[in-house]
């Protein structure tokens, strides 16, 4: 691990650059931390940032060497304001970036996959992460969770396929090393847990581990996308629905041994995350 540099975290109170943030401080690593509101994060510099204001760009890039990207939420077209930021970036000194994308969007795909593209022709040290589900949809706020505490459902257009679920802190565990390591990994990085399950199988994980009975309800791709409709933009809408198709077409049925090999430790289980939250609520 490399003891010199700034990392911007782009995100740093989401879910995974929150992570990577607090991760980052606690190796001893400098953290400019950007949000929206420059909300304080314990150990880093907050700064103000938003990919649709170019006048937070310059002073978080200030004495930046390092970069940690998650792209604008929602956003079915990122390379619109993301490129002419990476190229402000670089010319202010930044020689390595760690790109958050998915396992769903291969390099040149839709949305995020340009970026992925343009990557390596913009910085000399660069890794893309492309995780594949989080294990967090289903705690804390986000759209399963919400669904499994109002209803005890979880809904998706996904059918029996399985997925690799990776749990946020294993994604920043990977990020961290891309960033900090003597040599960038300089390619694309398939993020996953150490089992893949369907979501009939986390509905009965979660029942187990919580006593509180949830089930998984079988959507069509149209009845999903109409449902997304009403909580995002169409055309994103669209695009998560097709990622649930994909799913049950058995595209994320895959593991890998990526978390192990750079962080030097196996991936976690859906179970131990759960087993964990209920800890830490408890």
């Amino acid at each position: 691990m490399t003891t010199t540099g700034t990392t911007l975290v782009i995100g740093a109170t989401g879910t995974t650059g929150s992570r990577t943030a607090a991760q980052l401080t606690a190796a001893g690593q400098r953290v400019k931390a950007a949000s929206r509101r420059a909300t304080p994060v314990a150990g880093t510099e907050p700064v103000p940032f938003d990919w649709y204001d170019p006048a937070t760009h310059a002073a978080a890039l200030d004495g930046v060497d390092r970069v940690y990207l998650i792209p604008p939420l929602g956003d079915s077209d990122p390379a619109a304001i993301m490129l002419p930021f990476l190229h402000q970036a670089r010319t202010a000194g930044v020689h390595r970036a760690v790109l958050l994308s998915s396992s769903a969007i291969p390099e040149g795909g839709p949305a995020v996959g340009t970026v992925h593209q343009a990557l390596p022709d913009l910085f000399e040290q660069w890794t893309v992460l492309r995780p594949s589900w989080f294990m967090q949809n289903f705690t804390g706020t986000h759209a399963h969770a919400r669904s499994i505490r109002d209803e005890g459902i979880i809904w998706t257009a996904t059918g029996s396929g399985r997925v690799g679920f990776v749990d946020a802190e294993d994604i920043a565990a990977v990020a961290v090393c891309a960033l900090t390591d003597e040599q960038a990994p300089n390619t694309d990085l398939l993020l996953t847990g150490p089992e893949a399950l369907c979501y009939d199988d986390i509905a009965a994980i979660i029942t187990e581990v919580t006593g509180r009975p949830v089930v998984h309800r079988r959507l069509s791709y149209e009845q999903m996308r109409d449902r997304l409709t009403t909580q995002v933009p169409t055309e994103f809408a669209a695009m998560l629905a097709g990622m649930d198709r994909a799913i049950a077409e058995g595209t994320e049925d895959r593991i890998t041994d990526t978390v192990q090999r750079l962080t030097g430790r196996p991936s976690r289980t859906f179970r131990a995350l759960l087993e964990r939250e209920m800890r830490c609520s408890s």
